[in-house]
């Protein structure tokens, strides 16, 4: 048997050994990419350093790192969806390629000293080239070379087997690494192509080899990198010949807990078991999200919607199981126990965890008492329907009077054989208000932050902002947020009290005051002692590596920071503040453009 704890022990021992420099994990809320609401990737916070930043800990690279994938919420139940996930991943910043990737990869699985995962359960696939690019050839080789049989190696086209950045820009060929789940040996000639039922993907090594000018032309990356992700959920899993995840001790303890409250005995009936997983993923999930050093609050937009939706979705299931009353504190305290050691800023933020379940949990109690009484007595005439659709106007008036989502709307016409007209939901929707549903909808599309010149200049305009903020506000102020976009910036801050019209008014001045000052923006590589030290600002909570980007500008501002930055505060424009509002208990938010 082998514990999460012991698999992440050894990934970074395993490539510590290799020369990689142990870095750390960032966190689940990307700063400044408004693509995304969570990271969703290992390689997401690197992205920068795979398109040619030099990273302070040098070329090659290893960490663990939580993630958040929220495309399948209504997946989760099943034996093998999560929404919060680990990954384990090392990098090459143009240093080694694909063979020494994949003889590093083969000698960490099978090795005595390591996982001494068995050799004849390993299957890999590889790209099969098409009239865009060419046939992997080189990455089969290697695979041979270190001991895979031929008939253990699958070519499958691009949509399988290649990455990319988007429509131009980095990209290239990766091998994924499968184990067999099957009964016994896998039979000659199964691999992950002909037989894909029986083969888990554990490890994906992503070989970023080309730069796509356009549709037909790829050139060569003058530095070549790698990017490899394991899946530490499904590796323990097949690690402890297990064939669900929850059937691990990542999810028992958590699973014993809503045993223990509910008194049902998971494994009895299939529809309960489903209820108890997507209980114990969303407490999860909520957990690391709202324990996170940016933490989130429960909201109706954005990454704060999602957490709202996971909490609401848990105490439903809850209810199916027959509990009553607050019961998500008991699983969060284990998730809190559990992971608190490779992740302390869940032990450290365990009181903020707790009160926002315990407060959303009992507002959506009421909520979903009345929203499915309502449900109830629509349903006899929902049934009467032939085409068994429930009506737009019907949800939306479950939304609309009693807050009821309509993701559990869906739901719970599903579960009497019916389904919810959307489009007409939408519809009423969209006339009676115009809430922000860009966290549920548009920023799922993912891809790389947005480094235009445009929004770095907002970037630049944070830092301005922050130090202006303290300078009228006091220094309690402190970073808790921010978001970008082409169009503005948002800045979320520490401060107890709504700003008044003469502060507000204060800090904008001060911040055009320095943009008309034309100050110069540098950058150094400092210690992070040193740094702080110097009296650069570091955002609270957040992990930086020992060696750290420290930006000041002119003799105004001083902050540790990835970048990127302008060259000079006069090239900003005119900075507007257009609202200053609450944004969640003791945190103040501002929208601000720069005209």
């Amino acid at each position: 048997m082998i514990t999460p704890d012991q698999l992440r022990t050894k990934y970074l021992d395993f490539f510590k050994s290799k020369d990689h420099a142990v870095i750390s994990g960032k966190s689940l809320l990307p700063e400044n990419d408004p693509t995304v609401l969570f990271t969703t990737a290992g390689m997401h916070p690197l992205v920068p350093y795979l398109l040619g930043e030099s990273h302070p800990a040098g070329k090659r690279l290893v960490d663990y790192q939580k993630c958040v994938r929220t495309g399948d919420i209504d997946e989760v139940g099943d034996p093998a969806h999560l929404t919060c996930f680990e990954m384990l991943g090392n990098w090459s910043l143009g240093d080694y390629f694909k063979k020494d990737s994949i003889a590093y990869s083969w000698e960490f699985l099978t090795s005595g000293d390591w996982l001494a995962l068995d050799p004849r359960k390993l299957s890999v696939t590889v790209f099969m080239g098409d009239d865009n690019a060419p046939r992997d050839d080189e990455s089969a080789t290697h695979w041979k070379s270190v001991g895979m049989p031929d008939d253990r190696i699958a070519y499958l086209p691009a949509s399988d087997n290649w990455w990319a950045a988007g429509p131009t820009g980095p990209c290239g060929p990766d091998t994924e690494i499968f184990y067999w789940v099957g009964d016994g040996l896998p039979p000659a000639g199964s691999n992950k192509g002909t037989d894909p039922a029986n083969w888990m993907e554990i490890w994906n090594n992503v070989f970023m080899q080309f730069n796509r000018v356009d549709e037909r032309t790829l050139v060569k990356l003058p530095a070549q990198n790698v990017d490899t992700g394991m899946g530490l959920e499904r590796t323990v899993t097949v690690l402890n010949g297990k064939t669900s995840v929850y059937q691990t001790e990542i999810f028992q303890p958590i699973i014993a807990a809503i045993e223990h409250v509910s008194g049902y005995a998971y494994g009895t009936d299939p529809a309960k078991d489903a209820s108890v997983r997507i209980i114990a993923d969303h407490v999860r999930a909520s957990t690391f999200i709202i324990g996170d050093p940016k933490g989130v609050s429960p909201s109706n937009v954005g990454a704060g919607y999602v957490v709202r939706r996971l909490i609401r979705r848990a105490v439903r299931h809850g209810k199916k199981l027959g509990i009553e009353g607050s019961f998500l504190a008991g699983p969060a305290m284990i998730v809190i126990e559990r992971f608190g050691g490779a992740y302390p800023e869940l032990v450290e933020n365990r009181a903020r965890v707790l009160k926002e379940l315990e407060r959303e949990e009992a507002k959506f109690l009421e909520t979903l008492q009345k929203g499915e009484h309502e449900f109830e007595k629509m349903l006899p005439n929902l049934l009467r329907n032939p085409q068994k659709i429930m009506s737009g106007r019907l949800a939306f008036k479950l939304y609309d009077t009693y807050g009821f989502p309509i993701e559990l709307t869906d739901e719970l016409a599903s579960e009497n054989g019916m389904k919810v007209n959307r489009p007409e939901f939408d519809e009423a929707f969209k006339k009676h208000q115009e809430l922000s549903r860009a966290g549920a909808e548009q920023t799922f599309k993912g891809g790389l932050a947005d480094q235009s010149e445009q929004t770095t200049k907002y970037h630049t305009a944070t830092h301005l902002l922050q130090k202006a903020l303290r300078m009228v506000l006091g220094d309690h102020v402190a970073q808790k947020g921010s978001n970008i976009t082409v169009e503005r910036m948002r800045f979320d801050f520490a401060h107890p009290a709504p700003m008044t019209a003469d502060e507000v008014a204060r800090v904008q001045a001060i911040v055009n005051e320095q943009i008309a000052r034309d100050l110069p923006v540098t950058m150094e590589m400092m210690g992070l002692e040193d740094a702080k030290a110097s009296g650069a600002t570091a955002l609270f909570g957040e992990k930086y590596e020992s060696v750290v980007k420290v930006y000041t500008i002119g003799d105004f501002s001083k902050e540790v920071c990835g970048g990127p930055h302008v060259e000079r505060t006069g090239l900003l424009g005119k900075f507007v503040i257009q609202k200053e509002q609450s944004s969640s208990a003791g945190v103040r938010r501002i929208r601000a453009v720069l005209e």
